[in-house]
């Protein structure tokens, strides 16, 4: 076996040798045998170790053999698709399998192997694994390929066979068959597809060599089209969410090269990838709400993030390694990451050397630009701002640029509607996916411009292919950052200009620099929040969880600020958000003097 896994490392370097700079050091081979993804053969005693000796892998050690003691009871997976997808299948495939492997192999009781194969076979004999929908392939594929690797030399010999050629004919052939999109396209697909791939490519090396180093090869040729979309200074464009989700295969296939090839080909040194650590952590507030722009979830869960532990693990940085969360006992930490397996890996090598803190003001541009102003973290007043532009074409992108939310002294104050439930969409037959300018997505209040902070002119949806850029940003004393909203806003006014400054430790003042055309009519200033709104002379107060946010109307203190109630909202479809309501305050164009008006409201706290 360690001939024919030497032999894919010859052809793929043959392969790669054309590719690589003549001053770049060639990686060693590694000519073990199984197991050689994430962790070889006698490396759990390292891990058995920090175990031992301290709580931190402790529990979350013992928090996955909790979870794989729990599946022992549990029937073997089906194909139970949902809607068009397989996904939550080979996702519980990846979890059980790790978790299981992982359980066997630190401590070798025979019940973690059985339930292991029993979940191998089931999901092996499956009429395939969904090519339709190929993220479900890659994932399932990557759970097989996982434990045909960490349990080779315990796993019977039907095992194996089936193992292998599912591996083989549902995984990596059906990813040869025609021209797939997701191999070279910028989005978490590119990520996950190619990862899913390697993993099943270094597991059955040596069942067909040549195959497997062209399956490596063209990988490692695509993935960069993924890593390019972090720059030029590490903000995901599809929000943290799909950080997390296509992010983890990053880091997992960075770690499963080097586990096999003893180099991860550039993956922590790719432009901005460090960086986006950075993102990911400025990206949860202190309420433990995500700034959730794009498709994102609403909130962080509460345990240790794995994912952002290997940046702490590569970097030493403290910030990127939640120890307190990872203390959580395994009651407490319910759910666990499918890649909690492979985290321990990466966890047990964290070592900090770095004393780098997070930057209370931010900027990532980009297609999908993004500005964070914060407090720190002994802020008194839990100062958090988050603001963007970007345009609707992005990969899960929204009507959206120029929204902002803001969350002061525990409570956010202006919210982003977040995202729902696709398949409860799906089933409808609503065509969730179509971004051109009429598409059905944008009748969806969570997708359009009218569900979000910032401004809509004439009624009329923001431009999908205008791209919200930022142009101007400056640091403390005074952070302040400016976004030309004129592309999305084409053909409605002439130019748009939008600042946000933190013009003290608890407010934001946020000022609109508008030119009129002939086209517009009516300029809309509107504000999300879920707080009871109090009209006052000038503006409004909200209130909420017993505080209270102003919201100060400096420039046209002549139009009254108008609520508009969203619960229920306007379509059926749209996202029940309780007490969801859009404050505005609507300028008749014909009323701007010269053609030109600068809208200034400030949001300001105690």
């Amino acid at each position: 076996m360690k001939i024919l896994f030497l032999q894919i490392l010859a052809l793929l370097f043959l392969a790669l040798s054309s590719c690589q700079k003549e001053d770049e050091q060639e990686p060693e081979l590694n000519d073990s045998g199984h197991p050689r993804i994430l962790l070889a053969e006698g490396e759990e005693a390292q891990i058995r170790d920090l175990i031992e000796s301290d709580e931190t892998w402790q529990k979350m050690h013992f928090a996955i053999l909790e979870k794989s003691n729990s599946l022992l009871s549990k029937p073997v997976l089906e194909r139970e698709m949902v809607g068009r997808r397989l996904l939550g299948t080979s996702r519980e495939a990846l979890k059980r399998i790790f978790y299981l492997s992982y359980s066997f192999r630190m401590t070798e009781d025979e019940k973690f192997l059985k339930k292991a194969e029993d979940e191998m076979l089931a999901v092996s004999r499956f009429s395939d694994w969904n090519p339709s929908h190929f993220l479900d392939v890659a994932e399932m594929t990557m759970a097989v390929a996982i434990g045909y690797d960490w349990l080779f030399d315990h796993l019977s010999d039907r095992t194996i066979m089936e193992a292998r050629s599912a591996i083989l004919l549902k995984g990596i052939e059906e990813s040869r068959k025609g021209n797939h999109w997701w191999l070279t396209t910028s989005n978490n697909w590119n990520q996950v597809c190619n990862g899913g791939m390697i993993a099943a490519s270094i597991a059955i090396a040596e069942e067909d060599p040549e195959l497997a180093a062209q399956t490596i090869y063209r990988a490692l040729d695509g993935i960069p089209h993924s890593l390019v979309e972090y720059g030029p200074d590490g903000v995901y464009p599809e929000g943290s969410t799909y950080w997390g989700y296509g992010t983890s295969y990053s880091v997992v296939t960075a770690a499963m090269l080097e586990s096999a090839f003893g180099h991860d080909f550039g993956h922590l040194e790719y432009p901005a990838f460090k960086e986006s650590a950075v993102f990911r952590k400025l990206s949860v507030a202190p309420s433990g709400w995500y700034y959730n722009f794009a498709d994102c979830g609403d909130k962080r869960g509460e345990n240790g993030d794995v994912v952002l532990a290997w940046f702490g693990t590569k970097t030493g940085n403290p910030e990127f390694f939640e120890k307190e969360r990872f203390l959580r006992s395994p009651e407490e930490m319910g759910e666990l990451s499918r890649l909690a397996g492979a985290a321990l890996v990466w966890i047990s090598q964290f070592d900090p050397t770095g004393e780098e803190k997070m930057p209370t003001e931010w900027k990532g541009e980009g297609s999908n630009p993004v500005v964070f102003f914060t407090g720190g973290e002994d802020d008194p007043h839990q100062y958090y701002f988050g603001g963007k532009g970007g345009r609707g074409m992005v990969n899960h992108g929204n009507m959206d640029g120029g929204s902002f939310i803001f969350e002061l002294n525990g409570v956010r104050w202006v919210i982003d509607p977040g995202n729902q439930s696709y398949h409860t969409l799906e089933k409808t037959g609503f065509d969730l996916w179509g971004r051109c300018q009429d598409c059905e997505r944008w009748t969806l209040l969570t997708k359009n411009n009218y569900g979000h902070s910032t401004i809509t002119v004439n009624n009329e949806l923001h431009r999908t292919e205008g791209l919200v850029t930022l142009l101007d940003f400056k640091k403390s004393p005074r952070p302040e950052a400016v976004f030309n909203m004129t592309p999305t806003l084409e053909g409605q006014v002439a130019e748009a200009y939008r600042t946000f400054i933190k013009d003290s430790p608890t407010s934001i003042l946020i000022q609109d620099e508008i030119k009129t055309s002939e086209a517009s009519e009516m300029i809309t200033w509107q504000l999300m929040t879920q707080a009871e709104v109090e009209i006052v002379p000038g503006g409004a107060v909200l209130h909420q969880d017993g505080k209270e946010l102003k919201v100060n109307n400096m420039s046209h203190p002549e139009y009254r600020i108008s609520v508009v109630s969203l619960d229920p909202p306007p379509l059926e479809l749209d996202r029940q958000i309780e007490n969801l309501k859009r404050l505005e305050i609507r300028i008749p164009a014909w009323t701007v003097e010269d053609g030109e008006t600068t809208i200034k409201v400030r949001l300001s706290g105690k």
